[in-house]
């Protein structure tokens, strides 16, 4: 019985160093991976807009029905001439279906409006020649000349827009990321540690701005990184 008992007593120690062992690198693990820095970096781009989407809407009231629909049919005809003559193809313009509105169905007396009909729809310039349709933008006072009020409620505007995103996305991701890594390594240095591996990574939020109020065709696109790094002694 003395050898047995000797050799379990001998495993039971070794078990016990072992297991003391364990725990002491998992405790400088657990210590080395609590020691991280957060880091943000960012990335810039002026770009040229290459889209340009610019609803002309435009209404026209009356009580005779046919004279509202001729006359809207006129109004789409002389804005269709405007942007043809600044230099647009057909299939760069789109005009929706027409939208009538019988607005004394559902009033009475003294509620009813003037004029009963309104008849309206919006004439679309999509193009990727963003020169001319600027020009042509400065220019739309001329279709309020020719005798056509258009809704710039409805209308909202010109839209310009950057469609080649995926272009230079990856060059602003790894740009950003480097500024973060840069970052992160002062605040290593400063603080008397080393930068390790990453711990977690966000490429980032990727945001498209006008650059200023009065420059909507040119746009700034920003990339933001964020990035967490392990610290070592």
């Amino acid at each position: 019985m003395q050898p047995r008992t000797a050799l379990a007593a001998l495993l039971i120690a070794l078990g016990l160093v072992g297991a003391g062992w364990f725990a002491a690198r998992g405790m400088a693990q657990l210590r080395t991976g609590d020691r991280y820095v957060t880091v943000k970096g960012s990335a810039e781009k002026i770009v040229d807009a290459d889209l340009v989407v610019w609803p002309l809407a435009q209404s026209v009231g009356g009580n005779d029905l046919a004279a509202v629909q001729a006359q809207l049919e006129a109004n789409t005809r002389t804005i269709r001439e405007f942007l043809t003559q600044a230099g647009f193809k057909d299939d760069e313009i789109v005009v929706s279906p027409p939208r009538l509105e019988d607005r004394w169905a559902y009033a009475y007396g003294s509620n009813r409006p003037p004029e009963r009909y309104s008849y309206s729809n919006t004439v679309t310039l999509r193009t990727a020649q963003v020169k001319e349709a600027l020009a042509a933008v400065r220019r739309s006072g001329d279709i309020v000349a020719r005798g056509v009020m258009l809704n710039a409620e409805q209308g909202g505007g010109p839209q310009f827009d950057y469609t080649r995103l995926n272009d230079i996305k990856p060059a602003l991701i790894a740009e950003a990321t480097a500024a973060a890594r840069k970052s992160a390594e002062q605040f290593a240095k400063d603080s008397g540690a080393h930068l390790g591996g990453i711990r977690t990574a966000n490429q980032g939020v990727v945001s498209i701005e006008n650059r200023d109020a009065g420059s909507p065709q040119i746009k700034k696109i920003r990339v933001v990184s964020t990035v967490e790094y392990f610290l070592t002694d």
